[in-house]
């Protein structure tokens, strides 16, 4: 339900000065519809719903995905794509989304995007065949069109699924056989795969890897580092702490190197997520005396790896 934003001014008596108080306007102003709203059938039961990131500028904190009338999921504002479930086979749905910002306005509904679930198939096992050939071209500093080739299906193809950095960042209809990916950071490399899907949801192996290098853009954006990371070592444990990266929203994923060498992919929950400050515990079993050199970076919004921390070197101990 849509959270009501104040609605009177907020007053505070100003110290040592006699009857004069400040008054800040609240803020009622809704952020812009979501743009690029689409809607593609996954399976006989499912829909893959998407749409554009919102500016910095906007304010937004969150999306309200709408089935017709009905609410169906809220999301954080680095989410915009769900699946939603539990359909039923060969059934018109229309999907509409809402901004929202920090003082729970919320924005006018996003133009519909309409969809009809297939009709679900008789038990099906059969993955469809990978895309035999895969091709992408940067098209600007923060985007990249990425091209492949039909694959093939006893029961038919229902979507293609774009992959990077082994998470789905895009999802395309059956009949397409290119996509235009925004969102993407300048001067980074990225490799794209394409998997088919089926009614079943059962998923191809991925086609060819391709590597797109988005060129540098005028001007430095926010850094992706973890900032004043620090390691201490206490008897049998390593303490971590941080401060997230400006990602526009949350963090929840980091990836921890010890001595060079990927170790453990950090994950916080839905509703776990700190603020300000990062802090993780990892349990060692190695003998007091060894050094560890530590480091990590965060996930972005863009299913890619951020720039590392700043290395640090701790001793175990007992």
């Amino acid at each position: 339900m849509r959270r009501s934003a104040p609605t009177l001014a907020l007053c505070l008596a100003v110290a040592g000065i006699t009857g004069i108080t400040a008054c800040t306007t609240p803020d009622t102003r809704p952020p812009p519809a979501p743009a690029g709203l689409t809607a593609q059938a996954g399976s006989a039961t499912s829909v893959h719903v998407m749409w554009n990131a919102a500016a910095d500028r906007d304010g937004v904190t969150g999306y309200q995905v709408f089935e017709a009338d009905r609410l169906v999921r809220e999301l954080p504002a680095e989410k915009t794509m769900v699946d939603i479930t539990g359909l039923a086979p060969q059934t018109s749905y229309t999907f509409t989304v809402r901004a929202e910002d920090a003082a729970g306005n919320l924005s006018g509904p996003a133009p519909a995007a309409r969809v009809t679930t297939p009709a679900a198939k008789a038990e099906d096992r059969t993955a469809p065949t990978s895309p035999a050939a895969t091709t992408a071209r940067a098209t600007g500093p923060r985007s990249a069109q990425v091209t492949w080739t039909a694959a093939t299906d006893d029961t038919g193809i229902t979507a293609y699924d774009i992959y990077q950095g082994g998470v789905r960042i895009h999802t395309a209809g059956p009949g397409e056989s290119r996509t235009t990916l925004a969102g993407l950071r300048p001067d980074t490399v990225y490799t794209f795969t394409v998997r088919a899907r089926d009614g079943a949801d059962n998923f191809s192996p991925d086609g060819p890897a391709v590597d797109v290098t988005t060129p540098p853009a005028a001007g430095d954006g926010p850094g992706t580092a973890p900032a004043e990371f620090a390691a201490t070592a206490s008897p049998g444990t390593v303490t971590l702490t941080w401060t997230a990266p400006d990602t526009g929203g949350e963090t929840t994923e980091y990836e921890l190197y010890v001595n060079g060498l990927p170790t453990t992919v950090i994950q916080f929950g839905a509703g776990a997520v700190p603020s300000g400050r990062a802090e993780h515990r990892i349990t060692v079993a190695e003998p007091a005396g060894t050094v560890w050199a530590v480091k990590l970076r965060a996930r972005l919004p863009d299913g890619n790896w951020g720039s590392f921390s700043a290395e640090r070197r701790i001793t175990l101990v007992a």
